[in-house]
């Protein structure tokens, strides 16, 4: 018990925190750097809508961390000050992250928690998705209004339900006497739209806007903008910025991942009752939480994910395959695998899907190469370390039975 009281003494005393919250996900900052281009173009696609105009479509892409969701919260709370401003009660925005898995499941899902967003309420379950959208209808158009719908991770939404629930959102402007409805959707998958029905394509991307990645310098100054904010003074040792800059920089410009690295490190300093952030605390987070992220995706990645990366582990465990793992073989053992534990199979081109985003999530490393008529296929590298390797099979074995 002397243990947890000398841990209990040592944070109810003096952090080297002045607030945390500033590196954590779900602060927004006053203004957003190295976006002011991104975010202008944003603000111009939809400014229109402050006159009740229905503005065009927008699509927005870019890798984890590159400050997409911001830069649209961002222009949402200048937009509605504004509207306030005016004094009027014709804008509205809805914001839904179809990441959650409550949400994305189904066409019905999406709409009844619109439907919640907008004041109204259905069940659950239970009611025709026909009469879903009659309601929805209803309660959107019982004013002249634009509805600015925010589906922030929409690729994860239309792999589940398909494309037709966007295409049938944006159909229903036709069907609308007072309101109009426009569509902001927010993408780590910068080829999704490339998988889904040319008509649907061609109705929802009117605008589409890409946030590229953030380069070292770039980080190095965002997070020396909320560290200053975030920790006491003289708390980080020479150099731990640079580094967490640099670590996030190989991820893609990721700059949710600096920010995690700085937090996670300081909380690291803390347990060890140390005044300073050190570079042995950066190496420590980074460890930390490449291996918390992995094994989050996989406990919750949908089956058939566990199903393909369960295949693509058997066959690197064999260690046959120095020079790479092709497509042809991970289908093999897939379908082998769906037999055994009694799942469905899906198409060579659906499995290619999802090596794809096991690739962008950096499970795996997937190259396209040529094989001349034979055609073109994907070799394939597991990018777990082996301690998280170990982890990640076991958690495959329990969750399918293998």
């Amino acid at each position: 018990m002397d243990k947890v009281d000398k841990i209990f003494e040592s944070f109810v005393g003096e952090s080297i925190f002045k607030n945390k919250s500033i590196l954590q996900s779900n602060y927004y900052p006053e203004n957003i750097l190295h976006r002011e281009e991104q975010v202008g173009l944003v603000a111009s696609i939809l400014a229109p809508a402050l006159r009740g105009e229905r503005v065009s479509n927008l699509f927005i892409y870019g890798n984890t961390g590159t400050g997409k969701t911001l830069g649209v919260q961002f222009v949402r709370n200048k937009m509605l000050e504004k509207v306030k401003e005016l004094g009027t009660d014709n804008l509205k925005f809805v914001y839904l992250n179809c990441k959650m898995k409550s949400l994305a499941d189904t066409e019905y899902r999406i709409l009844a928690e619109l439907i919640n967003e907008m004041g109204g309420k259905v069940p659950a379950t239970g009611l025709p998705t026909k009469e879903v959208y009659s309601r929805f209808v209803d309660i959107i158009d019982s004013k002249k209004q634009v509805i600015l719908i925010v589906l922030d991770e929409i690729d994860q939404a239309v792999q589940k339900i398909s494309g037709d629930f966007i295409y049938s959102l944006t159909r229903l402007n036709s069907e609308l006497k007072n309101a109009q409805i426009s569509l902001i959707g927010i993408s780590n998958n910068l080829t999704f739209m490339d998988n889904i029905d040319p008509r649907v394509k061609s109705s929802l991307a009117e605008e589409e806007l890409v946030f590229p990645p953030y380069n070292a310098l770039q980080l190095q100054d965002l997070l020396k903008t909320r560290a200053d904010k975030a920790f006491k003074e003289n708390i980080l040792e020479e150099g731990v910025i640079a580094k967490c800059a640099a670590f996030a920089a190989r991820e893609h410009g990721d700059a949710r991942r600096a920010l995690d690295l700085l937090r996670v490190a300081g909380e690291l300093a803390e347990r060890e009752s140390k005044k300073k952030v050190t570079l042995e605390h950066i190496d420590e987070a980074n460890r930390k939480i490449e291996k918390d992220k992995v094994i989050s995706i996989v406990e919750n990645a949908p089956r058939q994910f566990q199903l393909v990366l369960a295949s693509i582990m058997a066959i690197d465990r064999r260690g046959k395959n120095p020079n790479g793992i092709f497509t042809g073989e991970v289908y093999d053992k897939y379908k082998a695998v769906c037999e055994k534990t009694k799942n469905e199979e899906l198409t060579l081109r659906r499995l290619s899907d999802i090596l794809a985003e096991l690739d962008m999530l950096g499970i795996i490393y997937a190259r396209v190469i040529s094989k001349g008529r034979q055609g073109r296929t994907r070799e394939i590298k597991p990018m777990l370390s082996p301690a998280i390797k170990e982890q990640v099979c076991e958690i495959l074995q329990k969750s399918l039975g293998i």
